[in-house]
């Protein structure tokens, strides 16, 4: 098991670290979307429904000038509590331990690091991953993991567990609503210090009272990302 604190620092003295998504996104700045509970702008929109949500994601960016987004990590969310997928005794999961990056179907993501595939697998049930891809990193002895969710079914094709994926290399697309588990296009992308076993699937959001054991392994995956970002 690899901690926060460890994969973040290992990131950081690592020399070998590639664009997640094209170029052309990362010349200008993302909004910044914020689907907290206590956001009072998205209490009027309805999560389970992929019409709304698409909309309120389209009139933001357009709003604000801007053509992708981004954002989420440790937000407590409550779109959750639409899917019983999400109920954990008496509480939804609801802390997010990834970040949303909102882009077109289709559009490419490439391996930020050096990788083996740890695993993949269709998560086919609502406001699921739908396909999801899981890479093992190793970084100086700091092992850990990346997760992709929310593509295509094609990105599935022709992998392999223990298949070596280089910095840079293409790994998949986006997948539209029709197989991402039912939400408007967009990646879901998070790290792993400790996979406890699953495979092909992780958490996304975990209950309120696990917050500080989760984020202890999860680090904030931005800083895959901070080095590429506009810069106004």
């Amino acid at each position: 098991m690899s901690s926060s604190i460890e994969i973040t620092s290992a990131i950081k003295n690592c020399n070998n670290v590639s664009p997640l998504i094209p170029r052309t996104f990362l010349r200008t700045p993302p909004f910044r979307f914020d689907f907290s509970k206590q956001n009072p702008e998205i209490q009027n929109v309805d999560m389970s429904d992929v019409t709304d949500l698409q909309k309120f994601i389209e009139d933001s960016l357009d709003a604000a000038g801007l053509v992708w987004g981004m954002g989420g990590y440790n937000e407590d969310r409550f779109f959750y509590e639409k899917s019983d997928l999400f109920k954990s005794g008496n509480e939804y999961r609801s802390i997010h331990l990834g970040i949303d990056i909102w882009l077109p179907a289709g559009t490419e993501i490439y391996a930020p690091l050096d990788a083996t595939v740890h695993s993949f697998h269709y998560n086919d049930k609502f406001l699921d991953y739908g396909p999801t891809i899981v890479l093992r990193h190793d970084i100086a002895g700091v092992v850990f993991q990346t997760l992709y969710g929310h593509l295509s079914m094609s990105s599935l094709k022709g992998l392999s567990e223990g298949k070596v994926i280089r910095s840079g290399e293409r790994l998949a697309e986006l997948g539209s609503v029709d197989v991402n588990g039912s939400w408007p296009p967009h990646l879901h992308f998070q790290m792993i210090g400790d996979m406890m076993g699953k495979t092909g699937d992780y958490p996304a959001v975990v209950i309120p009272s696990e917050r500080a054991k989760y984020l202890a392994i999860c680090p904030d995956p931005e800083i895959l990302l901070k080095n590429f970002l506009h810069r106004t």
